[in-house]
């Protein structure tokens, strides 16, 4: 049985977490306690097992001791990105049933009254300082006693992806109904990463994103310390490696890049030595990238290639990748098949086509059946939507993106809401967002405009056009540039030939991933 409620009897003043910033130590004991009194909060307004939560906020000390919450008191909880725009974040809460939604004060906006939008929702908070009629969560849980309900059961996370109509859909896997402290999923990672008491975990990302609140949560789990950074800032990562003895840490490849970027002074005055599992994933690794970060750090530099869908994963290290320079690894708990893309038949060894996992995985996009039966094959395999091929050995080359999916700093972005937004401007007559070649951030969104009147292409709409979608839509779905073309390449049935555009500007190369 694992979970931090155990080390807080054992060992209380071990820092459970740390805020970089600030220095803020958060003890095993007191997560235990927060955490306590958070779930006793929910039970007392009336939520049950499989209920609703969601949480936007930034990386903040209340954030994990939220999560615990709701993971001890058998509830999904969703984390919602605090660079959403409030539109974008009601929609969410809206959609996944959430009866509470917890705000943060960096982020005013959250905290306007959803009632009216979220007729489901029956409760705000805020964490923080804050002038509005919300109740504070920390106030709330004053009151609340420090010891655990009585009917602890293991909660889930459900986050949320791309929707066939360019809505976010959330990933709902059941719930395993166990008692607090017994989740069985986390035994691979913990056993393939060597977690436990001693582990020391930096976290850098948003805790919002799926790994990061993956990962910090089983470190948690085993009895491991997590240092969160309130933000990443590469030569700050590498200080706290050096002060707090870091041995895991997870990233994504533009935090290598911008690591990379560092004088070379200023990089090798550092000791890294402590470092054992510096783990990479949500977005192919540049291959010199990943050559220098095995040259600086050594073969401590692991990878692995999954979703959360949880429907398998592949996983490489350093001394494997430098005999298959550009693979993602090996599958490990699930069979690799690559279909035709057209008809579902196996194709064979280095065929490319699409990538399925035949596993035991149980997941669907709520309230999106459509989509759900359309990520499996007809022998119930079931896809990312990525495409790729596997060699002699059986390690898996990823090839393309998912269909149209934009991956940019680890950031996955899915066009149709760029889309739908540029195409209501007045002078927009046909749009196509796509992702192009970025060296920093391996993707970024440019759009392709057919515009009203071919004379007025230029600069100065270009512009008009980026402003639009930031007044509209969050900056991160925006494009960097904006080209214009007289017209699309579009089937008679209106079907977007997006590759022939993709093409002009990733050239000949036999990879996207570059």
């Amino acid at each position: 049985m694992l979970h931090p409620g155990i080390h807080a009897e054992t060992t209380p003043d071990r820092p459970a977490y740390i805020m970089a910033g600030s220095g803020r130590v958060v003890t095993f004991g007191e997560l235990n306690v927060k955490s306590n009194q958070g779930a006793q909060l929910f039970r007392q307004l009336g939520l049950e097992t499989g209920d609703h939560i969601a949480l936007c906020m930034e990386n903040n000390e209340q954030f994990l001791q939220i999560c615990w919450a709701a993971q001890r008191a058998g509830l999904y909880y969703t984390c919602i990105s605090s660079r959403l725009t409030t539109p974008e974040i009601t929609y969410i809460v809206d959609n996944c049933d959430a009866r509470v939604f917890i705000g943060s004060s960096e982020r005013p906006d959250t905290l306007e009254d959803f009632e009216s939008l979220c007729p489901k929702l029956e409760k705000q908070y805020v964490v923080g300082s804050t002038s509005t009629s919300f109740e504070n969560w920390e106030t709330s849980l004053a009151g609340q006693p420090e010891t655990p309900i009585d009917d602890e059961m293991e909660g889930s996370l459900m986050l949320y992806s791309s929707g066939t109509t360019g809505r976010p859909k959330g990933i709902k896997r059941p719930l395993s109904m166990l008692p607090f402290g017994h989740e069985k999923g986390l035994a691979a990672v913990v056993q393939l990463y060597q977690i436990d008491a001693e582990s020391i975990y930096l976290s850098h990302a948003p805790l919002y994103h799926s790994a990061p609140i993956g990962f910090t949560m089983t470190i948690l789990r085993a009895g491991g310390t997590v240092i969160v950074m309130e933000h990443f800032e590469a030569e700050q990562a590498l200080q706290l490696i050096e002060r707090y003895q870091v041995t895991h840490s997870q990233w994504v490849p533009t935090m290598f890049v911008r690591m990379l970027k560092l004088a070379e002074d200023t990089r090798s005055s550092y000791d890294l030595t402590s470092m054992k599992f510096a783990i990479h994933a949500a977005a192919p690794c540049p291959r010199a990238v990943k050559e220098q970060m095995i040259e600086w750090w050594g073969p401590v530099i692991y990878e692995y290639y999954a979703g959360t869908e949880g429907v398998g994963m592949c996983k490489i290290d350093s001394h494997e990748w430098l005999s298959h320079k550009g693979s993602v690894g090996k599958p490990a708990g699930a069979i690799i098949h690559i279909l035709d893309e057209e008809t579902d038949e196996e194709l064979g060894t280095g065929e490319i086509g699409g990538i399925y996992f035949e596993s035991a995985a149980n997941y669907e996009y709520h309230k999106d059946r459509e989509k759900t039966d359309g990520s499996k094959s007809k022998q119930g395999y079931s896809t990312l939507g990525d495409v790729g091929y596997v060699d002699a050995e059986g390690y898996l080359y990823l090839t393309d993106r998912k269909a149209f999916m934009i991956i940019s700093g680890g950031v996955n972005i899915y066009p149709q809401e760029t889309e739908d937004c540029l195409i209501t401007h007045p002078k927009v007559t046909d749009v196509a967002v796509i992702g192009v070649p970025n060296e920093e951030f391996g993707e970024e969104v440019k759009a392709v405009v057919e515009p009203r009147d071919m004379a007025e292409a230029g600069p100065e709409l270009a512009e008009e056009l980026i402003e639009w979608c930031k007044q509209h839509i969050s900056h991160i779905k925006c494009p960097r540039s904006v080209d214009f073309i007289e017209e699309l390449p579009r089937h008679a049935t209106g079907k977007l030939y997006k590759r022939l555009l993709k093409d002009k500007y990733w050239g000949n190369h036999d990879t996207r991933i570059v």
